[in-house]
Parts: C-alpha cells; structure tokens; sequence
C-alpha cells in the first residue's frame, strides 16, 4: 500500500544531527530525572503487598489514605479499578510494610530467607484499618464471612456441631455465591436473606447468624512478593533485555554486515533508553509488564530498521555512482509509505489499549505507545543515521 504517488525526496541525513542531538537531550533529562528521583518500581522488584479490594458502598482514595494512615501505610499507592466501580488496588512496598508491621503489631520479624512474615501481617493490618468501629467490635466475637476463606467457615461450622459433609457443603455454596458473575459487587454477600435463597441447612444457617456479620468489603486477592524474589527479578529483566539486544546483534551482523547489526543494536539502545526517559518522567510503575513492552518494542523496532537495511542493501548495488548519503536517503523514502502504514495501524491498537483497557494494563500500553512512536522515529532518523557515520564501511563509500 502505497501512500505518496510519487516517491518522495525527503533529505533525512541531512538533519541527522539535530535528531542525535534531541535525542541525546532527552536521554539527558531522563539520566538526570532517575538520579534524583529514580524510577517508580512496583511489587515485582521492590518486594511487597498487592491487594485487590471491594467496597459495597461508595468510598474516595482520600478516604482510603485517611484509613491507612492510622496503620502507618498512609504512603500505599491506592488506584481505583474502573470509574464507575468501588474497588482499588492498594501497593505497599517492603520498607514500609516492615515498618508499619514493626509499630503496629511488633511483629516484624524476617525468617533466615529474608522473605518474613510481614505480608500477612500486613494484609491484616490493612483489613483492621478499613474496618468500622462497629465491625472492629463485631470481630472481637465474631467472623467477618465477607473475608473468610472456604476452609475456614468450614472449620467453623464444624466447630459448632455441624456434621462436617454439611458444613463443607455450605462453605462451598457460599465462596461460589460470593464469586457468582452476576455479582454487582463481586465477593460481597449484601444480606443474610441473600444466604438463605442458597438452600442452607437450617443448622448451618442458624450458626452463620449467629458467629459471622457481614462486612462492608472484601479482599478479591492478596499477592506477596518478598525482597528476594523482587532482587531476581530485577536481575533476570536486565539479563532478558541484554541478551535480546546480543541476539539481535548476531542476527543482522549474519545477514548483512556487522556494522549493519552494531547500529541496529544502537538504534534498539536508544528506543529503550527514551522509553524508559518517558517512564521515568510521568513515573509509570516499573512491573514485568513494563519490561514486556520495553521487549516488545525492541522485536518491534528491529523489524522496522531490517526492511530499511535490506533495501539500504540492494540499493548498494544499484547505485553504484552515488554517495552514501543519497542511498540512505532513497531507501528511507522507498520504505515511509510502508513504515507509516505499520506504525499508524499499530498505533491505533495501542491508544485502543491506552484509553480503553483499563488501570491493570495502563503501564504496559502507555510504554507500548512510547515505544512505537519512538521506534519509528528511530528507525527514518537513527539506524541509518550510524550507518551514515561509518559508511566506508557499511556501503563503502568514501566520505565526500
């Protein structure tokens, strides 16, 4: 598909310094920003407690903070999931766990691993902290059956002389009401009446009444990730980005030259370093999914920057009474129509990501719609920009 009729006659080495020069500013500003502020990084490498909460009535993230701060968590990230929708994400890390579990229950204590027993006892404090001073005088006696897991509200069935087949039974009714697709607010039981449309027995029933309330939220998933297991992850993102970048680099230097793969491995430097200048800047939390897309836009760039060269390639051999410059520029021209086609329809995918798919992915697509805008602009104004540099010995030509 073509864009232009005519082939166009845009002269991109000529403005190739000012394309190092903005990039090299924007990786300036980045270094300088990381050093003094460095970068947001989530659970996966810091260590820490993701907790997915909902709420039967509607509460603010101020209120949430307010609540926090009684616990020493005040400095959480706390992001709502959905406008509309009375559930959050609430993301302490290691440090400030450890020192909220030391002062609030004096229990924060590691095991020889370093992992600890903070993450439970987080997510504990964290449920005391949301509670009401009603429902913290109910827990005294009572089970919260909006935050019991299926096992225990058979154990406590079975604790007060249900037979253990009806009281296994009933749990079971209960976690898959609870979790049921219909479930305007999912996880939460609104109602003992709504139990009692569940065919319970009326033993088991009679014990819920009496030993369990229902609380005004619940904990949808609790994810721990200790500080080890954050320090390896770290390390095996930074491995799986450097050997993506050698295996590159093998690969374009087998096709075409060695030269050919260094500036595409320079190119794919680039696109990474300005992705994470932009990431770094709007302080988008740094997970494995960030480390996803920063991988996806390297396969990405690359295979932009290979069409470039292999036309740069058979352009070497049809021009042979030109200069370096006019053939880099030709192939960069005969490839805009494709380039842009490819990038525009990706690029529409991505703000479909961005805009519509929600808190969960926000991070992975906002590093994706970096990347491809970057990874384009790197692929007319970088790669062959290197090229153009050591072109002796890339298209063997003499500098004029």
């Amino acid at each position: 598909m073509k864009i232009f009729e005519k082939e166009p006659n845009l002269q991109f080495m000529n403005k190739r310094n000012y394309a190092f020069f903005l990039s090299g500013l924007i990786i300036a500003i980045g270094v300088f920003i990381f050093f003094n502020h460095g970068f947001n990084l989530g659970i996966d490498f810091t260590g820490g407690t993701n907790i997915e909460v909902s709420f039967r009535k509607d509460v603010s993230e101020d209120e949430l903070r307010i609540s926090l701060r009684e616990v020493g968590l005040a400095k959480s990230m706390i992001q709502r999931i959905g406008e509309s929708e009375n559930k959050f994400f609430i993301k302490t890390v290691k440090t400030l766990e450890m020192k909220a579990s030391g002062e609030g229950t004096n229990e924060g204590t590691e095991n020889e691993s370093g992992e600890g027993e903070v993450g439970g006892g987080v997510s504990k404090l964290i449920e005391k902290a949301l509670m009401s001073n009603e429902e913290r005088e109910r827990s005294a006696n009572k089970m919260d059956l909006n935050n019991v897991s299926q096992p225990e509200i058979a154990g406590l069935l079975v604790s007060k002389g249900v037979p253990r087949d009806t009281a296994e039974e009933t749990a079971a009714k209960l976690i898959t009401f609870k979790s049921r697709s219909d479930n305007s607010t999912l996880g939460l039981i609104g109602s003992f009446g709504e139990i009692e449309q569940l065919d319970l027995k009326k033993q088991a029933l009679s014990v819920l009444k009496e030993n369990t309330y229902l609380g005004s939220f619940t904990f949808l998933s609790t994810e721990t990730v200790g500080p080890q297991v954050g320090h390896d992850l770290r390390q095996k993102a930074t491995l799986a980005t450097v050997w993506a970048m050698i295996g590159m680099l093998i690969y374009i230097g087998f096709r075409f030259k060695f030269v050919f793969g260094f500036a595409a491995v320079i190119t794919l430097l680039h696109d990474v370093l300005v992705s994470l200048t932009f990431i770094v800047i709007f302080q988008v939390e740094v997970s494995l999914h960030v480390v996803a897309a920063i991988l996806t836009i390297v396969g990405y760039s690359l295979n932009d920057t290979i069409v470039i060269f292999d036309r740069v390639r058979d352009n070497i051999k049809l021009m042979r009474g030109h200069g370096a410059g006019e053939i880099l520029d030709r192939s960069i021209n005969q490839t805009l129509s494709r380039t842009i086609v490819t990038s525009g329809t990706t690029l529409v995918v991505v703000f479909s990501l961005f805009f519509f798919g929600g808190e969960v992915i926000h991070s992975f697509s906002f590093t994706l719609l970096v990347g491809v805008i970057i990874g384009t602009y790197s692929s007319i104004f970088q790669s062959c920009a290197w090229l153009k540099i050591w072109e002796r010995k890339a298209i063997g030509r003499k500098k004029k």
